[in-house]
């Protein structure tokens, strides 16, 4: 088996130490020493602690992606059933680690936004594809009538991940799963209630 970079290891490192300690706590001497590699290693990879947390973001996108491909996955399931999937799967996520960690992409949005405009940009761009699959499913739960047209459905979506961002920043203040289940129940009892056949 070849032996995994030095390059990769320092990303590895990176993401497990930005997820668990935030972008501002996370050291490059951190980051060296979690990935067990020699002072001086980081700069000869990465032109700035910057440029390495983009790498980060966009390695949790993808991972964060393969969820959302298979939660909003066109099994047979209908569309409403399986927008709650994807908040149900990403609740056992977070349940997995004591309702403390949240989401990298919204700790870095609530970090870094302000100070880095490169950062900024990375983020609204992931914004706008991760909104992609949801408003697809949200227009075809539209199209069947199960879902309410008031509403064009880039924006149900946008909404929907903006809301449940909050609440998981709600949970990891109050280190309780109770910000999640209101947001579970009021969200699927009024936007994405099934409509009633006429």
């Amino acid at each position: 088996m070849a032996r995994q970079s030095l390059r990769e290891n320092l990303l590895d490192a990176g993401f497990r130490t930005i997820w668990n300690s935030g972008y501002a706590a996370a050291g490059v001497r951190d980051i060296v020493a979690a990935a067990d590699a020699r002072p001086g290693s980081f700069t000869n990879h990465f032109a700035s602690k910057e440029e390495f947390a983009g790498e980060v973001l966009d390695r949790y996108f993808a991972y964060v992606g393969t969820l959302v491909e298979k939660a909003l996955a066109q099994d047979g399931t209908p569309p409403i059933s399986r927008l709650r999937r994807y908040v149900d799967v990403i609740t056992s996520k977070l349940e997995a680690h004591d309702w403390a960690r949240g989401c990298m992409i919204g700790n870095l949005s609530l970090e870094t936004a302000v100070h880095s405009e490169p950062l900024r940009l990375q983020l609204v761009d992931i914004f706008e594809r991760w909104r992609q699959p949801f408003a697809a499913c949200i227009a075809e739960g539209q199209a069947a009538g199960d879902i309410s047209k008031t509403f064009e459905a880039e924006d149900l979506a946008d909404f929907l991940l903006s809301s449940w961002q909050g609440a998981m920043l709600r949970m990891k203040v109050e280190r309780s799963p109770a910000p999640l289940e209101r947001f579970k129940k009021i969200i699927f009892s009024t936007v994405f209630a099934k409509e009633p056949t006429p």
